[in-house]
């Protein structure tokens, strides 16, 4: 089984959103004991944006036929999803969204003829579903009674994934990650119990 996990914080190592990923990590290779499991992890934050060429091609009927710049890295990142059993993204919500990094990774993939196609009713997703684990680390509160920010991360994440086909999507957040040592330590271990009460009867 493939898994493909994204590092989309700038933190790195240090990033609550990887480490609520490890932790779904570890839940998945229990579930899957004695399955051979290939774990391939991808920092978005070394990514370019998408260039002229890129633009170029979306806007023409069909692709060239050698791709270059931004174009083969897409070709690239969407072999990857495409060959991925499964994806997990470890993300921070940055100014109540996702964060240029993983928005990069987006316009790589999210892309017509290729893992969407538009249709006379909209867009239909090209990829095969497959479980999506998102990982999201907040400075503040986006959710439950206590959100004092909006959440545009969540929405716009489950849309952009459904677009490619996409829907089997699972969200667990650390959220508070700036209001002190005690509530931070509350906030991973609420992540945490969300991994492991998930996974006790997924």
């Amino acid at each position: 089984m493939n898994i493909l996990r994204l590092l989309c914080s700038a933190r790195g190592a240090d990033s609550e959103s990887r480490s609520l990923s490890d932790q779904i990590l570890e839940h998945l290779t229990r579930r899957h004991a004695g399955t051979p499991l290939s774990i391939t992890d991808f920092d978005t934050n070394s990514l370019l944006h998408v260039d002229g060429g890129y633009a170029r091609a979306l806007a023409s009927l069909n692709d060239p036929d050698t791709p270059t710049g931004a174009l083969a890295v897409s070709d690239q990142l969407i072999a990857a999803l495409r060959a991925a059993d499964v994806l997990v993204i470890a993300t921070p919500m940055h100014n109540f969204t996702v964060p240029s990094a993983l928005k990069a990774w987006i316009d790589h993939v999210l892309r017509v003829r290729h893992t969407f196609t538009i249709e006379p009713h909209g867009k239909v997703g090209a990829l095969r579903d497959r479980p999506v684990y998102i990982a999201i680390s907040s400075g503040g509160l986006f959710s439950g009674p206590l959100a004092r920010q909006p959440d545009f991360l969540t929405p716009y994440l489950r849309h952009a994934l459904a677009t490619m086909g996409l829907h089997d999507v699972h969200l667990f957040s650390v959220e508070g990650t700036a209001r002190g040592p005690e509530p931070l330590a509350a906030a991973r271990m609420h992540g945490h119990d969300q991994v492991r009460a998930h996974f006790a009867c997924a």
